[in-house]
């Protein structure tokens, strides 16, 4: 007798409309999590467990920086869509409410109604974001704490807040008019040495003594913008063998940091600064 490891696993019907419902889901859940910063390895896996909980025999999915295509299989019967991702900055929220959606399509009980279930759940992940002020005000308290580690005094820990603050107000408002990435960084960049190099003009006016520390308000400024450089999910893509994916991402990233750098430089001549903590 054939042993029940052998044993071909008996599929659900489903009809093509649903395959295609199921097809969407699966694509859905791999646009999401992408676009908001996660693994490609996990991305995958994800897919394919979705798929394989919601009925299909199983999900095959390619992906390249800025498209997903996948193919779900059902007895011999295969239905492919390609589509378009869009980068959204990191939101861990996210990610967690769609690993939670693919847990809980796992343990459900298979029945018609599990597709819409899931359809409805994608529908309602939660997108609320802090209020942008108040993201603002903790982003420029990070600057202002590193400034301090590093030998800034309170006056300088308090331009880098301000500068901080501005600049990643600046940020907000530009991403939400959907404008470049690259230029975003540019701007933002800039915003933030213009701000943070008034310690080097309240030093030279001898109206507090800062000494060298002035440099210090300029570099903590820009700390803000690292945060959003996908480099370590670069190398981890490239090191579980999703090459296009780890080489894509960095060299967004290294247009990222180069484009940080201009306008920093673009500040520091405007200000006629002829250094920068050299």
């Amino acid at each position: 007798m054939p042993s029940s490891e052998n044993t071909p696993r008996q599929l659900p019907y489903i009809s093509h409309e649903e395959q295609q419902r199921i097809t969407r889901l699966c694509v859905r859940c791999a646009l999401l999590f992408m676009q908001y910063g996660g693994e490609s390895a996990v991305v995958v896996d994800l897919t394919k467990r979705l798929g394989v909980a919601l009925g299909v025999g199983g999900v095959e999915c390619a992906l390249s920086f800025n498209a997903v295509t996948l193919t779900t299989l059902y007895n011999g019967r295969c239905i492919t869509t390609a589509r378009n991702t869009v980068h959204q900055g990191i939101n861990v929220s996210i990610l967690v409410q769609i690993q939670q959606i693919v847990l809980y399509a796992e343990s459900a009980t298979k029945d018609d109604a599990l597709i819409d279930d899931i359809e409805s759940r994608f529908d309602d992940i939660n997108r609320t974001t802090y209020p942008n002020n108040l993201m603002s005000l903790f982003v420029g308290l990070s600057c202002a704490c590193f400034a301090y580690l590093n030998g800034g005094n309170l006056i300088i820990s308090a331009i880098t807040l301000v500068a901080g603050f501005c600049a990643m107000r600046m940020r907000v408002y530009l991403s939400a008019h959907h404008f470049n990435p690259f230029v975003v960084v540019i701007i933002t960049a800039f915003v933030a040495t213009l701000l943070g190099a008034t310690a080097y003009f309240l030093d030279s006016s001898q109206i507090v003594a800062l000494g060298h520390h002035a440099d210090i308000a300029v570099a903590a400024s820009v700390l803000l913008l690292v945060p959003s450089f996908p480099i370590i999910n670069a190398l981890s893509d490239m090191l579980k063998g999703y090459i296009n994916m780890g080489v894509g991402r960095w060299m967004f990233a290294t247009m990222l940091t180069l484009s940080a750098c201009v306008g920093i430089v673009i500040a520091l001549i405007l200000l006629q600064i002829p250094h920068w903590g050299i």
